[in-house]
């Protein structure tokens, strides 16, 4: 294939375009934010499910406090109602005697009721300030995630603006070129992991970084300044005098 000398820098510059739209897609995909998004965001949803048990933990604690609570209030009746016997003075010496040993033996009981009770008090409380402590972690990371949020699209819309410009640009640089050379360059570049086209620098191709044989460099030096030139390792064009 032939193609103006002209034609043939431009398609260095449009390979430039394609480079910095690569960069610049790699760069947005691999934002900082992204990972620091994709981090945070298991850090909420694990606050989140660590809450919901603790939730659903207290919940059934407070089942076990009102069970407590209940059999403490039947102790209390039980040991009410002896003392009112005990104050009434209308039972036997032996009735008597009766009622103030259960009246103790309720004591005790209630006693023991009442710690188990307070262990479970305890234990609410400690469950509440979990939740608290969690619910504050979650809020946290939720700051986190709106303010990672807005620094990733704002970094995300410079990218694209850049992006834009190089497409308009290279659009505009295309349009003077022949379509032919285009379809070649565009071929190329789809199956040469998106490199169609690079100079010849001191004796090396830009595309491959490699090093071109003396024979091969003068029988390039000897073609037409319009011979379309192709590099022997990487098949990219080799664009002479860019």
């Amino acid at each position: 294939m032939k193609a103006s000398p002209s034609d043939q820098r431009q398609i260095i510059d449009v390979a430039a375009f394609d480079q910095k739209t690569t960069a610049l897609n790699h760069t947005a995909s691999t934002l900082p934010e992204i990972a620091e998004l994709v981090t945070t965001t298991t850090k909420s949803h694990n606050a989140r499910d660590l809450r919901i048990g603790a939730e659903t933990e207290l919940n059934d604690v407070k089942r076990e406090l009102l069970r407590a609570e209940a059999d403490v209030e039947q102790i209390v009746t039980r040991i009410t109602r002896d003392e009112a016997r005990l104050s009434g003075g209308s039972a036997s010496p032996k009735e008597l005697e009766q009622l103030q040993h259960e009246v103790g033996t309720l004591n005790a009981r209630r006693a023991e009721l009442e710690e188990v009770e307070l262990e479970i008090m305890m234990r609410v409380d400690e469950i509440k300030a979990r939740i608290t402590d969690l619910q504050n972690q979650e809020a946290d990371f939720t700051a986190q995630i709106n303010d990672l949020n807005i620094r990733k699209e704002n970094a995300l819309a410079k990218i694209n603006g850049e992006l834009e410009s190089i497409a308009k640009e290279r659009s505009e640089t295309l349009a003077s070129v022949s379509g032919e050379f285009v379809a070649l360059y565009e071929k190329i570049r789809a199956s040469n992991n998106g490199t169609g086209a690079a100079a010849l620098v001191a004796g090396a191709c830009t595309g491959c970084h490699l090093s071109i044989n003396t024979v091969e460099l003068k029988r390039i030096a000897e073609l037409a300044d319009d011979e379309v030139v192709r590099c022997e390792e990487c098949r990219c064009i080799l664009v002479r005098g860019a």
